[in-house]
């Protein structure tokens, strides 16, 4: 069994570590996206202008009502469209432009979890002191100043909880990439399982490394909470 696993031409070691490779390269890429929509999405639906409230809160309505995979479909068929058919407009002789898979997984796997973090961060907004803004303006600080010196980093302890769900959440959901030709380790997996015919063996690898992950995850993220709860006295 072993020998599925060897490096070479005999096994299928170093396809799975490429595919894993870029299975981690997504999930990196599309935190920050993820968490920009969020922030973005929580702004909008505390915005003061009915207009922004609408946006931001159908923007977690339908992206957190739609399947995952469905979202990539959209956007990996959509957005090509949409990208050629201005290139068309704009250049009729230019050449068809084939949307990159790993560029559809970030930007769909961004949506969903800008959607679900928006909802996070508009909670963790909420349970903020509004007396230390109040204080904050009445010594002369600026909204930016608030922002980064006094509502920043008790949003962050607040909203790290759930954040760290939605990573672990969207760590796993890379898996459906696999279904638009990203070769990631979803992918490699089945086309490890395809030609060796051996579907258990490489399933329940796949599955121990999925859970690695996650549960590195957890003891990073338990760690990024003690420290964000340093000084804090629990009751």
């Amino acid at each position: 069994m072993f020998e599925l696993f060897s490096y070479g031409d005999t096994g299928w070691g170093d396809e799975i570590l490429r595919g894993l490779a870029i299975t981690v390269q997504l999930a990196i890429v599309t935190l920050p996206v993820g968490l920009c929509l969020g922030f973005l999405a929580a702004f909008a639906s505390m915005s003061k202008l009915s207009a922004l409230r609408a946006i931001g809160f159908g923007y977690t309505t339908v992206m957190r009502g739609l399947p995952e995979i469905l979202t990539l479909f959209v956007v990996y068929n959509g957005v090509g469209l949409l990208l050629n058919a201005a290139l068309k407009w704009w250049n009729p002789d230019a050449t068809f432009i084939d949307f990159s898979p790993f560029a559809a997984g970030v930007v769909a796997l961004g949506m969903v979890f800008g959607a679900f973090a928006g909802e996070v961060l508009r909670g963790a907004f909420n349970s903020l002191d509004v007396g230390q803004t109040e204080a904050g303006r009445a010594i002369g600080m600026t909204d930016a100043q608030i922002f980064r010196r006094i509502q920043l980093p008790q949003l962050w302890r607040f909203a790290l909880p759930g954040l760290g769900n939605l990573w672990i959440n969207m760590l796993k959901d890379t898996a459906l990439v696999s279904v638009i030709a990203l070769s990631d380790l979803m992918r490699m997996t089945k086309v490890a399982v395809g030609v060796t015919k051996q579907p258990f063996t490489f399933y329940l690898a796949a599955c121990l490394i999925y859970w690695a992950m996650c549960v590195l995850s957890e003891i990073v993220l338990a760690h990024m909470e003690r420290r964000a709860n340093r000084g804090i006295r629990r009751a």
